[in-house]
């Protein structure tokens, strides 16, 4: 039995590994090994037979070690990273007093480094793919994608497909003859042909710009395009269609806040006379091209909508807690069949931590209530926070599983730790006592890119000063407004009164 080192990992020929034991779909399995050769899993299967199949390879045997496959993050925006502790204590919709704000004041090499220090700390937290949901920093987007790149994790990078007029992203559509045009374009027999009213730029602008973004990644290891709209209300309904084609036409998929906030879903009914599901519906714009972000409120109506209609959900546990209005109903999705995976709109990057939110926010909100104490068990959020999550960002063919084929993104994690060691039911156990500090290595695409917790082939510490010094820079240029005050400044306050 060999001593693990990071040297008998970091190899860019096959590796053939024997772990204690290997996370399976149908769950921890010992005496397994797997084949990792040319970015994928070779084969999978007993450690006996894959050592007499592959003689040539000498079997790195990994004592204590858990192989199971990368968390994905279902949502996140990754130029978002300089602000992710502003969010804390903020009421809802705080992207129009931080995030619009921040992401403006980036330049490219601001924009760079926050996408950067983002996708480091996924990476630490065991995500070996991201779902990035579109950056309204003034940069090319590829900015975003190269930042990924050069940390070595996987990315569903979106293209924001905003075209209306006015402050979309603060509620209006403009003028009132715009809202009128936008209506009648809502209620066209058919959406595709339906009147551009209140684009900021053409239609067919932002058409021509998403279907270069869908091809400009063709072959790229890391970088798998998708389309992104901010809030429904923020593209016409010609693009809103038109996009969901686009993105099914090219195996891709669309990215859309809806039913998130209260005031999103009124001004909605007011506008259309239908919620964000189900004017999404009307216009054709369902389907499972669609990645609907947070769907916190929602009807029983529209969970039949998301389930009759294959489209995939972002259930976002801990955003929800930080600045939402509601938890999404994620156990009833499950039991109905309706397609997600677990994002954590960029509020903390680790994948143990995240799955324990989505358990935790369900038995609380739903749970609780019902007398349910089991709330999906472990296995329900470690596979949507896996496999469930690689099929709602449309990677489900690629990665998010240990099997014969996929990518070879997964990590090795540490079960000798008092968390982990008296094992009894290897998915709880996962889901409530795991956490970073168990990580011993990360792979994304068969190449090691992270070992106890830093980078194999760059600097992290150093990378993490220079982007400090630039989060410093852009959040005192940014005209960002918080409701409340900091912790140590609310302390002061309630002590003096």
């Amino acid at each position: 039995m060999n001593q693990l080192t990071r040297d008998l990992l970091d190899s860019s020929g096959p590796l053939l590994l024997v772990p204690d034991a290997v996370l399976l779909p149908e769950g921890a399995v010992d005496g397994y090994a797997v084949v990792v050769a040319d970015g994928s899993f070779r084969a999978v299967g007993p450690a006996e037979e894959l050592t007499r199949t592959y003689p040539q390879l000498d079997a790195v045997t990994l004592p204590g070690q858990l192989l199971m496959p990368g968390f994905v993050d279902a949502h996140h925006h990754l130029t978002q990273s300089f602000g992710s502790a502003l969010a804390f204590g903020e009421p809802s919709e705080i992207f129009r007093r931080v995030w619009v704000p921040l992401e403006g004041a980036l330049d490219e090499e601001s924009a760079y480094a926050a996408a950067k220090l983002a996708a480091l700390e996924a990476l630490r937290g065991g995500f070996t793919t991201v779902t990035d949901a579109g950056t309204r920093a003034d940069v090319d987007v590829d900015v975003v994608a190269s930042a990924a790149r050069d940390a070595g994790i996987r990315c569903v990078l979106g293209l924001v497909c905003n075209d209306v007029t006015g402050d979309a992203t603060t509620a209006t559509a403009g003028s009132a003859t715009a809202r009128a045009a936008e209506n009648s374009a809502s209620t066209t027999a058919d959406p595709a042909t339906a009147p551009a009213a209140g684009a900021s730029t053409t239609t067919t602008a932002v058409l021509e710009n998403a279907e270069k973004h869908l091809a400009r990644y063709g072959g790229d290891p890391l970088i798998h395009p998708s389309l992104a709209v901010s809030i429904p209300e923020a593209a016409t309904s010609a693009t809103l269609h038109r996009t969901a084609r686009l993105a099914a036409e090219a195996g891709a998929i669309v990215q859309i806040h809806v039913n998130e906030h209260l005031a999103g879903v009124e001004r909605s009914l007011v506008r259309h006379g239908l919620r964000p599901l189900e004017h999404l519906h009307r216009i054709g714009a369902l389907g499972p091209q669609l990645l609907a972000a947070h769907a916190t409120l929602l009807t029983p109506r529209e969970l039949t909508l998301l389930a009759d209609t294959g489209t995939a959900v972002s259930y976002n546990p801990v955003a929800s807690a930080w600045k939402g209005n509601a938890v999404a109903p994620a156990a009833a999705m499950a039991e109905r069949g309706i397609r997600f995976g677990l994002g954590t709109d960029g509020t903390r990057g680790d994948g143990f931590r995240l799955a324990d939110a989505a358990e935790f926010a369900q038995r609380i909100a739903y749970g609780l209530a019902t007398g349910d104490s089991s709330c999906g068990a472990g296995w329900t959020w470690l596979e949507h926070a896996t496999a469930g999550g690689a099929d709602a960002v449309g990677l489900g063919a690629r990665t998010g599983r240990i099997a014969e084929g996929l990518a070879a993104d997964f990590l090795l994690v540490d079960l000798t730790t008092p968390e982990l060691a008296l094992s009894w039911d290897v998915p709880w156990e996962l889901v409530r006592r795991g956490n970073r500090d168990q990580i011993t290595a990360v792979f994304v695409a068969g190449r090691l890119r992270l070992w106890q917790g830093a980078p194999t082939d760059w600097d992290g510490p150093a990378f993490v000063r220079h982007a400090a010094e630039r989060a410093r820079a852009a959040v005192e240029r940014a005209p960002i407004t918080r409701v409340h005050p900091t912790s140590t400044a609310a302390r002061r306050g309630s002590t003096a009164q």
